[in-house]
């Protein structure tokens, strides 16, 4: 027999009201996806207080070359997860916007024009190419030849992210990522800039190697020791997919929260929701779960803010 639940409340916002006095009037209004917002809150709230939970965070690159950077690395910072699983864009955009400026732009602007400029667009993020290819190769070939000097002539993505955080500073999530010893995997490395200037590094170095099933071991090493584990993961593609597909080795994932702006509809990763991983044992049958349909610049600030003022 179907229950219904609690009367739907009305959104009443007064001058001075907190963040945390919002979400929960949002947690009372019903819909549509204000009740999962605050689902995630309250999921995330409880994965991140959990002295048994192996915290992941996925995440794809392209939200690095926005001003959300600021909060992935304020996440890191703050120790909210255990494991970061990204995409060669992050570790390629981190480089960049350490060193140099991105642009705001507009979806609207003439492409071809901007190729003539020597300017790259991200959706309405402007990238000057004289801040993205030209740079990250020499800063690669620099932070590679310092590593190789040093006798390093293996490295798995997680050898690969800590030397790169190790030469940024403190508006680096890869900084701090290596400061605080959490793991940053990159199972597409080769998908980006940071791959391309590996690989021609090994070009001019015949005797080093990327060693991808590195990150297998340290992966493994973690979760078959877990008592639990969680993820946020922030798109979809492969970032997401991985972090599900490790969790399987434990029977899934016992919290898990994602935020996508992709549709069910056409059978992608991407598309699918968290309760469809069930049936693929990747995650929990009881799991506390959510997907969050929006798009995680305009969500991710205000889901972070109120998550600072419930943990203890």
């Amino acid at each position: 027999m179907i229950e219904p639940g609690k009367p739907v409340k009305d959104i009443c916002i007064k001058k001075g009201d907190t963040i945390d006095s919002i979400f929960d009037q949002m947690s009372k209004s019903g819909g549509f996806e204000s009740k999962n917002l605050v689902d995630g809150l309250n999921i995330l709230t409880a994965m991140i207080e959990d002295k048994d939970c192996l915290k992941f965070m996925s995440f794809v690159g392209a939200i690095v070359s926005t001003g959300l950077r600021g909060v992935i690395t304020d996440m890191v910072k703050n120790k909210m997860c255990d494991i970061v699983i990204t995409t060669c864009g992050a570790l390629d955009h981190d480089i960049a916007r350490h060193y140099s400026d991105y642009l705001e732009g507009s979806f609207t602007m003439d492409d071809s024009e901007l190729l003539e400029e020597e300017i790259h667009r991200l959706g309405n993020v402007l990238v000057p190419l004289k801040s993205y290819g030209p740079l990250i190769e020499e800063k690669m070939q620099s932070f590679l030849q310092k590593a190789y000097n040093e006798g390093k002539k293996e490295m798995s993505t997680y050898d690969v992210t800590k030397m790169i955080g190790e030469n940024l500073g403190e508006d680096s999530f890869l900084y701090w990522a290596n400061k605080n010893k959490i793991p940053v995997i990159v199972p597409g490395i080769m998908d980006g800039a940071v791959g391309s200037q590996i690989w021609m590094f090994s070009q001019s170095h015949n005797d080093f190697r990327l060693n991808v099933t590195s990150d297998g071991d340290l992966l493994s090493g973690l979760i078959f020791k877990a008592k639990k584990s969680g993820a946020l993961m922030i798109g979809g593609g492969i970032s997401k997919h991985h972090t599900l597909w490790w969790n399987q080795y434990r029977d899934g994932l016992d919290y898990a929260v994602y935020i996508t702006t992709a549709q069910e509809f056409d059978g992608s990763l991407s598309g699918a929701l968290v309760r469809e991983a069930i049936s693929w044992g990747k995650v929990t049958k009881n799991a506390k779960q959510t997907t969050i349909h929006a798009e995680a610049t305009t969500i991710l600030p205000f889901l972070y803010s109120a998550l600072l003022t419930k943990l203890k």
